[in-house]
């Protein structure tokens, strides 16, 4: 419905005021260290593990979480910034990096288009525009309504649980959804959209960008990554053996691909766009939807794969998927988080599986990836698990990798929103709960490299957490 300007901003001032109450409830409440005595959470869940005990509710709504856990929040959307901007909302994927004395510097992804001008950093009708350069700004809307997605860095100092800095590190892009960290200390942000050159936009947008982790208050200069294709891009991660950069794309019909660069380190200089083939299945469904007939995908049965070079990724139709399916590839079922660790690339498909419930691969890379070495040795990919049971995994979404082996992944699904553990040995635990009212979904899970400290936002209304308790560390 297209109302009038009044009706605009009253509308975005009542937002704008949620916001506001927001902030102060979470402020009064983020320093308490409190005793958790709080019941036990009577909403059905799951674990296959006892790691960590049962959550217990949080008396603030807004994390639960077990016995000798607690929180910190870091940001809230519409908080003043140090470059002073409006902390964006929708917060998605993010990463952590060290920082210098001890310090974390989390690069956080911000999921929004040009009309959500309530929730963009530079106010409800764009008045702190002028505050940017130009030439800072991927798509500046003819001037007039720009791209509000983009990226924000914060500095956070995990012994004192302070943020020391906050601020816009990426301007112009639509709908920053994942992404993944790089060995050379950046994060690649992906754009989760196909959206065209238009009255509105001045360029397409489907890409990924690079952004350092820096705690420099600065924009990056927004370079779109071409040659990493065109697609509703979701998350990637990076081999540090090869360099080699693998991608998801959030489609029922997905592919997972991967980027060659031609230089190690400047995925600028372009590389080679491929994507998976399981070895003698041409055109695998992995999906097991029971509804289409195809023979299920094994559990837990590892397969050779091979790369199919795809041409055209500059994708002006939105026909790259389907065309590299009828080619060879194979399909997945809405590819979210993916990460690198435990020497191998974990990822998740979200709605995939008998139920569409979630499943997880593992791809192993070939100890040749991507040379021609790579046909005698190639890299495999699993299965590794489909629970078929919403109470253990609905939806699992972005995951990162604990420094102690374990898979953490978040939840976005249509009743609770989890985070969910999964141990070295396959087993399926819980570690939090999302109790904001709402029901918004967990995202950006990422571990301090340098601090036991585990990061989450609650997309809607926009809150980045820290969490640290007693982390059993020693269970690899």
């Amino acid at each position: 419905m297209i109302g009038t300007r009044r009706q605009f901003i009253q509308s975005a001032s009542m937002t704008a005021a949620g916001f506001l109450g927001l902030q102060r409830h979470l402020k009064l409440n983020a320093n308490e260290k409190e005793i958790r005595k709080a019941p036990t959470v009577t909403q059905p869940y799951q674990s296959e593990e006892t790691k960590y005990g049962d959550l217990l509710a949080d008396p603030k709504r807004l994390l639960d979480l077990p016995a000798g856990f607690s929180y910190e929040v870091l940001s809230v959307t519409g908080d003043t910034m140090s470059d002073g901007l409006k902390t964006p909302g929708d917060p998605d994927g993010m990463a952590a990096f060290a920082g210098k004395n001890g310090k974390v510097i989390l690069v956080r992804n911000h999921e929004l288009s040009d009309n959500q001008t309530f929730e963009g950093p530079y106010g409800i009708l764009n008045e702190n525009l002028g505050k940017l350069d130009p030439k800072k700004l991927y798509d500046p809307g003819h001037g007039t309504r720009p791209q509000l997605g983009g990226t924000t860095n914060i500095v956070y100092d995990p012994n004192t649980r302070r943020v020391e800095k906050q601020f816009l590190s990426l301007a112009g892009t639509e709908r920053n959804c994942a992404g993944g960290p790089t060995p050379w200390g950046t994060w690649i942000t992906c754009e989760e959209t196909v959206s065209k050159s238009d009255e509105h936009r001045e360029f397409d947008h489907g890409y990924n960008f690079e952004v350092p982790a820096t705690s420099k208050i600065g924009l990056v200069d927004p370079v779109p990554l071409k040659d990493m294709g065109r697609f509703n891009h979701e998350a990637v991660a990076v081999d540090p053996a090869s360099g080699i950069v693998y991608q998801t794309e959030d489609r029922e019909d997905g592919l997972i691909t991967r980027f060659i660069p031609n230089e190690p380190e400047n995925l600028q200089a372009g590389g080679k766009l491929q994507a998976m083939v399981i070895k003698g299945q041409a055109s695998c469904d992995t999906r097991n939807w029971p509804d289409k007939g195809q023979p299920r995908f094994p559990v837990e049965q590892s397969m050779e794969v091979e790369w199919m070079d795809l041409e055209d990724t500059e994708n002006p139709c939105d026909k790259l998927r389907e065309n590299a399916y009828k080619a060879g590839a194979a399909i997945f079922a809405r590819g979210e988080g993916m990460w690198y660790g435990n020497n191998r690339i974990y990822f998740a498909c979200t709605s995939g599986g008998i139920a569409k419930s979630g499943q997880i691969f593992i791809y192993e890379p070939s100890p040749h990836e991507g040379t021609k070495k790579e046909l005698n040795q190639p890299g495999r990919v699993m299965l590794y698990l489909e629970p078929n049971n919403s109470q253990l995994l609905e939806y699992g979404d972005n995951l990162t990798v604990a420094p102690w082996g374990d898979v953490v992944l978040s939840e976005d699904g249509a009743k609770e929103q989890y985070l969910r553990g999964i141990t070295p040995t396959g087993k399926i635990y819980t570690l939090a709960r999302s109790s904001y009212v709402g029901n918004s979904e967990l995202c950006g899970v990422t571990f301090a490299p340098n601090h036991p400290t585990l990061f989450v936002n609650i997309q809607r209304p926009g809150i980045t957490i820290a969490i640290t308790g007693p982390w059993k560390i020693s269970d690899v």
